[in-house]
C-alpha cells in the first residue's frame, strides 16, 4: 500500500495554504472583519501569506501590499483561532512562518488593527500583546486599535 505524502511547508501548528482554502474561507465569515460572508476570496488583493491548522480551526493571513496610512509594515488582516492551542502560540508561530517565508519585514514591522467595540474581552488585543506586539496608537477613521511588532536583533552576550 502507498501512503500520499504532501510537501507542505508547516510552522508549528500552522500549515502554508492558498487563499482559496475552503476551510480558511470557512473560519473567514465567522470574523467580525468579514465584509462579504461566503465570497470565495477572502484576502485583500497583493500579496498574501495564507496560514492553517492542519485541523482547519485556525486561520492567519499577513498582507503586503500598497497602505494608505504611510506605514512600512505587514499587516496581519486575519487572525481567528478556534483550536485549543492559546492565541499567543499561534500568533508567536505565525510571525515565525511570515519572516521564513517573506524575510526580513519592513521598518514598521507587522501591524494589525482590533476592533474593541466587536470582541468579548475587556483587554482588546490580549492575545498579540501576550505574543509581544504593542499597542502603538488607532486608525484615524474608525478608531480601530492599532498593534504592531517590532522584531527586535538579538545582540551576543
Amino acid at each position: 500500500m502507498n501512503q500520499l505524502m504532501l510537501d507542505l511547508q508547516q510552522y508549528g501548528p500552522w500549515i502554508v495554504t492558498h487563499k482559496g482554502d475552503r476551510s480558511c474561507r470557512l473560519l473567514a465569515d465567522r470574523h467580525y472583519s468579514r465584509q462579504r460572508p461566503g465570497h470565495p476570496m477572502f484576502t485583500r488583493p497583493g500579496r498574501n501569506l495564507v496560514l492553517r491548522s492542519a485541523a482547519g480551526d485556525a486561520v492567519w493571513v499577513t498582507w503586503s501590499g500598497v497602505r494608505d496610512d504611510g506605514m512600512d509594515a505587514w499587516e496581519c488582516t486575519l487572525f481567528r483561532n478556534e483550536s485549543s492551542i492559546r492565541s499567543s502560540e499561534m500568533i508567536r508561530f505565525a510571525v515565525t512562518a511570515t519572516v521564513a517565508e517573506w524575510g526580513k519585514p519592513p521598518a514598521d514591522g507587522i501591524i494589525t488593527y482590533v476592533d474593541g467595540r466587536k470582541i468579548r474581552s475587556t483587554n482588546p488585543g490580549c492575545c498579540f500583546k501576550a505574543a509581544g506586539w504593542r499597542r502603538i496608537g488607532k486608525s484615524k477613521h474608525r478608531g480601530l486599535i492599532l498593534l504592531q511588532f517590532i522584531q527586535r536583533e538579538v545582540s551576543p552576550p
